[in-house]
């Protein structure tokens, strides 16, 4: 049975990925059980495993314009010293990274061989991360690309749309930014299929499969929740200015999965309806 090291374990893809892995001999690290930016830390704690499942990140995407040193020495420099680790001890990684590795001026999904070009600060130490990981562990790290995350665990676009709807008439969403509602749940399945495979590199793109925009994305919510759709209004990016700039394409590729014998994404329809009832509808709340 292998032995898994899920670094991250307490953010929103960590907790499920503890969930989903339940049948393996797993332990979770989070960031006050591991300081990922210590090398000699992250030698020391990654020794015995077969599998290192890298979910640590910094995805405080506005905050990291201000704040590079922070974001590149977790995304970029943390990401290495896990890779470095791994080659030492002979371990297989999985490294989870993000759309914003690309510019967003795509208009067909972006394959996983595509050239990365990141437009954002976030976007540029998550790449250098990718860069880092896969010459410090060139034979054994398998690379995953997610986006559009929504689960049980942390702040996400679907409680943030609820919370809004019970506290305003209508809210404003972008119709100009187009992606992949992807359910961490159905992500941490996609990264255990990853586990239970003799798959020791590669990149993958790990997202529910279809592409909606934010703002019909937002209408499904409301519709789920029983509320009127038409209280979700349009508007555009140009009208919501943040420090970071959005992909306005975070459409992604698939290929790679029945290339390697593994199941392919569902359509991100299938996996809110099953997210809703198990996690958002009030029924569960309750």
């Amino acid at each position: 049975m292998s032995t898994i090291a899920v670094l991250g374990s307490k953010g929103m893809l960590g907790h499920d990925l503890m969930s989903v892995l339940k049948g393996h001999s797993v332990v979770g690290f989070s960031r006050s059980d591991l300081n990922i930016t210590a090398p000699e830390a992250v030698i020391k704690a990654l020794s015995g495993f077969e599998t290192v499942i890298n979910a640590a990140a910094y995805t405080k995407v506005d905050d990291a314009e201000t704040h590079p040193k922070e974001a590149f020495a977790v995304n970029a420099e943390g990401a290495r010293h896990i890779a470095r680790a791994c080659h030492e001890h002979g371990s297989r990684l999985i490294h989870v990274s993000t759309d914003y590795v690309f510019d967003g001026t795509a208009r067909k999904p972006y394959a996983e061989d595509h050239p990365r070009n990141p437009q954002s600060v976030y976007g540029m130490s998550k790449a250098a991360g990718e860069e880092g990981v896969l010459e410090a562990n060139p034979d054994h790290t398998i690379i995953v690309r997610t986006a559009w995350l929504y689960g049980e665990y942390g702040p996400n676009f679907v409680a943030t749309m609820l919370n809004l709807a019970a506290h305003n008439d209508t809210v404003s969403v972008v119709t100009d930014q187009i992606g992949q509602p992807t359910w961490s749940r159905d992500l941490a399945l996609m990264i255990t299929s990853i586990v239970d495979s003799d798959v020791r590199g590669g990149i993958f793109h790990g997202t529910n499969a279809g592409q909606e925009s934010w703002w019909d994305f937002a209408r499904v919510v409301f519709e789920k929740a029983g509320l009127d759709p038409a209280r979700v209004l349009p508007t555009t990016s140009a009208q919501f200015v943040r420090p970071a700039p959005r992909p306005a394409w975070s459409v992604l590729d698939h290929s790679q999965w029945a290339k390697n014998g593994l199941p392919e994404p569902r359509r991100w329809e299938e996996a809110f309806a099953e997210a809703w009832d198990v996690v958002f509808s009030p029924r569960h709340n309750s």
